[in-house]
């Protein structure tokens, strides 16, 4: 064995053009490729593509969800998460974005306070509902995932930033009102809104007697609201449900008509999925 290896070529192997060397048997299985006429549909829009994304993967993968609202995000002013930074405090500014948590941590005073955390792709915004603002807004907030909040900005440090909240809308019900008649017709449906949440907040507070509150009261003497520290109302975020159905006009709708209730219908974990802040 070792007598013929020696006597193998020592010499670089010869080149040989690609035509010229031997291949491997090939079959012919009749499966040769072959140039098919296409379906005639004309491809997806960017919006689409993103509705498609959220309801088969719960992803949205080509383009943030967010960036589909951002001609009405502009048009109306809204404050970006990366700008918040540079606002003052004390300064009343809107935000929109997802909603990836909402937390109702036990508060010694016995009342219920729910931050709020939103993503509008260029970061997190935290807002602070107190319970002076929770009748009107406190069903759109637990029951609506893409929300335009209205607040005051309070600094607690050098980078320490949150808002105030005074005020939640759902974000896909102005957005139709701003493609049929543009930010006029948007901020007159957002006044809409307000009008209607606030009449119905009225309605519920007169029907229940605020004299008998319920507090839980612990042997420390801390007082603690019935729904602290509880699971809050309203679809988990951490679900995050198909929010394509929000997206867009009625004609891009993959289901039939639009409703303003799919925008809080069905549930896929979405990648921006957190556990939220505590807004400090």
């Amino acid at each position: 064995m070792r007598e013929r290896a020696a006597a193998q070529s020592q010499a670089a192997a010869p080149v040989v053009a690609a035509a010229e060397r031997g291949t491997q048997l090939l079959l012919d299985l009749g499966d040769r490729p072959e140039v098919r006429q296409g379906s005639g549909l004309p491809e997806l829009s960017g919006t689409e593509r993103v509705r498609a994304e959220l309801d088969v993967l719960g992803l949205d993968v080509s383009t943030h969800v967010m960036d589909v609202y951002a001609p009405l995000l502009d048009a109306l002013g809204v404050t970006r998460a990366r700008d918040l930074m540079a606002a003052r405090s004390n300064r009343e500014v809107w935000v929109g974005g997802v909603k990836v948590a909402t937390q109702t941590p036990p508060i010694r005073s016995g009342r219920r306070v729910v931050f709020l955390t939103l993503d509008d792709g260029s970061g997190p915004a935290d807002a602070t509902f107190f319970e002076d603002v929770q009748g009107p807004y406190a069903e759109t907030v637990f029951h609506s995932w893409l929300l335009l909040v209205r607040g005051v900005v309070r600094r607690t440090g050098q980078r320490g930033v949150s808002i105030r909240a005074t005020g939640a809308w759902e974000l896909s019900s102005l957005w139709e009102a701003w493609q049929g008649g543009g930010r006029e017709e948007a901020l007159a449906a957002l006044a809409a809104l307000d009008v209607s949440v606030r009449a119905r907040a009225q309605e519920a507070e007169a029907a229940t007697d605020s004299t008998r509150r319920r507090v839980l009261v612990h042997a420390s003497g801390f007082r603690q609201s019935p729904y602290a520290d509880t699971r809050p109302a309203g679809t988990p975020s951490t679900d995050g449900r198909a929010m394509g159905a929000g997206l867009g006009s009625r004609r891009q709708s993959f289901t039939g008509p639009y409703s303003p209730d799919d925008a809080a219908a069905a549930p896929r974990k979405l990648w921006h999925a957190s556990p939220g802040s505590s807004g400090h």
